[in-house]
């Protein structure tokens, strides 16, 4: 946690990325929330979940962000005065398991780009899954479930979060239509 901040000068605000559940749970207060595109990485459900959204023997997924493409987000402005009251926080939900790489990277907003830390998934980890076609992906979400109930409601709240933020994410949408299909719903605000 000392390396990601170690250019940070107390009182200085720090933006955060979130692509997944930081969007619609983020967990810390923040000054300021912008829509933001991230290039090189995209979202994906490539991130094995064996206690959150899943068990050791019927694991789930969660998102992380793999290399290539874009992803469409947001970034949020936390206060610097709140940096080591939050942060420490964060760093916990996010590092605890060692799947994220933390990077600090350019975010593009309609007010101008921002440098925000970035969690991007350590494909070195044993938790990262490459790509898998939609139809297992779906199989897998909706049959797991963990300590945060089941993985069909961490991506269809993901799904909700981004479509209440104007964002669209074409293969999210298709395997969020695979599971509406399959009687899964989407919980209204």
């Amino acid at each position: 946690m000392n390396a990601a901040l170690r250019h940070w000068q107390p009182g200085e605000d720090v933006w955060i990325y979130g692509y997944g559940s930081l969007i619609w749970r983020p967990e810390f207060s923040y000054r300021e929330r912008r829509l933001a595109t991230l290039r090189g990485h995209h979202r994906a459900l490539c991130l094995w979940s064996r206690v959150n959204r899943g068990t050791p023997e019927c694991p789930g997924l969660v998102f992380g962000l793999d290399r290539g493409g874009s992803c469409r987000g947001v970034v949020l402005r936390l206060s610097g005065d709140e940096v080591p009251t939050y942060f420490p926080k964060l760093w916990e939900r996010e590092m605890s398991a060692g799947a994220y790489l933390p990077r600090w990277l350019k975010c593009e907003t309609e007010h101008g780009a921002v440098k925000a830390l970035v969690f991007v998934m350590n494909r070195a980890s044993p938790a990262y899954i490459h790509s898998l076609p939609d139809d297992e992906l779906v199989t897998i979400v909706r049959r797991a479930a963990g300590c945060y109930g089941p993985c069909t409601d961490y991506v269809m709240e993901t799904v909700r979060a981004l479509r209440a933020s104007g964002i669209h994410d074409a293969r999210l949408e298709a395997i969020a239509g695979h599971l509406e299909r399959a009687g899964q719903t989407l919980v209204e605000e």
